[in-house]
């Protein structure tokens, strides 16, 4: 992955940036952190399911030959024009940063709000009466009981009670509207139209965007007046001068913020009138990792895959009551047989945050003793990288129940060297979402 730019000092920062200059105080202390950052995207800051690198072909072919072609956003030419640094991710070419930097774009993101073309999501409408219920064959959430205008957090399952993809799913009436993970988003529609019978239908000319921080709601207000309404998990369909807004309030940073869909023709327009707002920056990839991460999200591939189990990842709470063992709507849902008994006994390891001492991150892969001296590993980290707003490196990976505990101390390899790490409690920053 490219290395960020060096960063210019903050005194020569536009006006609208000093607001939050506390967040980053003196330049010496910026440059430290944007050393770190630098390193971390060396090393891949926005994990390891896809590195932005692996779409790299056969060796032994000139580079350009050996690129697959790459999709783009309807964003893309507006974020060449901001002056973006493109990658390739999930087969998309996307901007991991912008001038502001990786650091600042995170801080800027806590202190006021910032804006993601993540537009590379799958988008899909489930038609008919009986959607609902047909989508709980595939995912072990409560969809047949979710209000009309409101969304959840689900999970698709294989039959070993691994975990295919996270999504969100809203409930708009007469039809449920999806959002999935974009390096899964061919599997997931395949997956749905092999097992259900209902219509599936991809939404392939609108964009999405991410608004968010704590400036978001009343900067969305003056588009969406509606929006100021919105409860976290709310869903709307508003009208705009950019046309039918599909809205939700949510978001994968831990700040208040909005999900925005919109129509290819009038995606660049409407980003444009957001970012014309002081409060609102430019956001790529490398900070919406960092911000997932101090917020205790999970990255799919990272966190989350196939051989994680719902209750492992520490995500037992989407499984609502009525589809656990005595729910009226109990199991039902691929790998049930595997979810349900570790959901009444717990499962023998899990995802767990973690402090490293130091300034040093311990990223995805790192191994994890219970001594110094240890001959195996007793688990692994699955995210790593320097947090901006706790000012210190912050992982996140699997350790055996009984070391889950906060306040464990463990040690992590790397590069040779056993390094000490403190089990933590996550979310390392409190989520600011509006109840």
């Amino acid at each position: 992955m490219p290395v960020p730019k060096e960063q210019p000092p903050w005194q020569t920062l536009r006006p609208k940036d000093h607001r939050g200059i506390e967040l980053w105080r003196e330049a010496d202390l910026a440059r430290r952190r944007d050393n770190d950052l630098r390193q971390t995207d060396r090393e891949g800051i926005i994990g390891r399911g896809p590195r932005p690198n692996d779409d790299a072909g056969m060796p032994g072919k000139p580079h350009e030959a050996r690129m697959p072609e790459l999709k783009r956003t309807a964003l893309y030419e507006l974020h060449q024009e901001l002056g973006a640094k493109m990658v390739p991710f999930a087969g998309y070419e996307m901007p991991v940063q912008y001038p502001l930097g990786v650091m600042k774009e995170h801080l800027h993101t806590r202190a006021a709000a910032g804006l993601f073309d993540v537009s590379h999501m799958g988008q899909v409408i489930l038609g008919g009466t009986d959607a609902a219920a047909q989508l709980e064959t595939l995912v072990p959430a409560n969809i047949v009981g979710l209000g009309e205008g409101r969304q959840r957090y689900g999970l698709f399952t294989n039959d070993e009670g691994g975990i295919l993809d996270d999504l969100m799913i809203a409930n708009r009436g007469d039809h449920l509207f999806l959002v999935v993970n974009a390096a899964c988003k061919d599997a997931d529609v395949a997956h749905m139209r092999a097992n259900l019978s209902c219509p599936v239908e991809v939404v392939d000319d609108r964009a999405l965007l991410a608004l968010q921080g704590p400036a978001a709601e009343a900067v969305l207000a003056d588009i969406v007046p509606e929006a100021s309404a919105m409860r976290f998990m709310d869903v709307i369909i508003a009208d705009s001068a950019f046309g039918d807004l599909w809205i939700s309030r949510s978001g994968y940073t831990g700040e208040d913020g909005f999900e925005i869909s919109v129509t290819n023709k009038q995606a660049v327009a409407l980003a444009r009138a957001l970012l014309a707002h002081d409060d609102v920056e430019p956001i790529g990839l490398g900070a919406r990792d960092s911000l997932r991460l101090e917020a205790g999200l999970c990255l799919y591939g990272n966190d989350i895959d196939t051989g994680t189990s719902p209750v492992e990842a520490g995500l037992s709470w989407s499984i609502q009551k009525v589809r656990r063992t005595g729910g009226d709507r109990s199991g039902g849902f691929p790998g049930a047989e595997r979810t349900l008994p570790e959901l009444e006994n717990g499962a023998s390891r899990h995802r767990v945050g973690l402090a490293p001492e130091g300034r040093a991150p311990m990223r995805d892969g790192t191994q994890l003793f219970d001594g110094e001296t240890a001959a195996e590993p007793i688990g692994h980290v699955t995210s790593g990288a320097f947090g901006p707003t706790v000012e210190r490196p912050v992982s996140m990976g699997y350790v055996p129940t009984a070391m889950s505990e906060a306040g464990t101390r463990l040690f992590g390899e790397v590069r040779g060297k056993r390094m000490p790490v403190t089990v933590a409690d996550l979310p390392f920053t409190p989520a600011n979402f509006k109840r």
